[in-house]
């Protein structure tokens, strides 16, 4: 069975975007990144919500001149072969290849898709991790706590929700960013 994995940068108050919308503090430095591309190696479906896919999708084309970093081509490459499915009433069409258009977030559909898949799976975006976190859909969880505190914004972890963590790992990068990751227990 596959997992559904929630992953973020955040601030060290627990903030992926700041009041302001803004998450330009939050950039990965190269050592951040290659271990960020080593987490998202194995997925093979990202969800995302809207306002995600509309920032993520620059990885279509971003990455791919001979003149970026590898690290960045790294990503964008794996980025192009997952599947990505994006929830929104207001999208039509995807513009972005391997992506499809979901009206609304089905937690059977979802659950379904776990058991079916050779690949993981990956939720992005705050809004739709706390529909999947409310279902008890997320099997793990990966924070890289960012050394800024931003003082208000949009949440990693929604209110509300009660879940049991097991720390599986955890580790400090040379530039202050801590990854912590977690199992959900049942």
């Amino acid at each position: 069975m596959a997992k559904l994995i929630y992953a973020a940068i955040t601030s060290l108050d627990g903030y992926v975007a700041d009041a302001d919308g803004r998450f330009d503090w939050s950039a990965p430095d190269k050592e951040v990144h290659a271990f960020v591309n080593d987490l998202v190696r194995p997925i093979g479906t990202y969800l995302y919500g809207r306002r995600l896919y509309d920032v993520m999708r620059v990885w279509e084309t971003f990455g791919t001149g001979e003149d970026e970093p590898e690290v960045v081509r790294d990503f964008a490459q794996l980025w192009r072969m997952a599947e990505k499915v994006v929830y929104s009433t207001t999208l039509t069409s995807p513009s972005t290849a391997r992506t499809r258009i979901e009206q609304s977030f089905d937690p059977e559909a979802v659950r379904r898709w776990k058991t079916e898949a050779q690949q993981d799976l990956s939720v992005g975006g705050p809004g739709l991790a706390e529909h999947a976190l409310k279902a008890g859909l997320v099997d793990e969880l990966h924070q890289f706590v960012t050394p800024v505190i931003v003082g208000g914004g949009t949440a990693y972890l929604p209110d509300g929700v009660r879940l049991d963590l097991e720390l599986l790992d955890e580790h400090r990068f040379a530039n202050g960013v801590v990854h912590l990751h977690y199992s959900a227990r049942a």
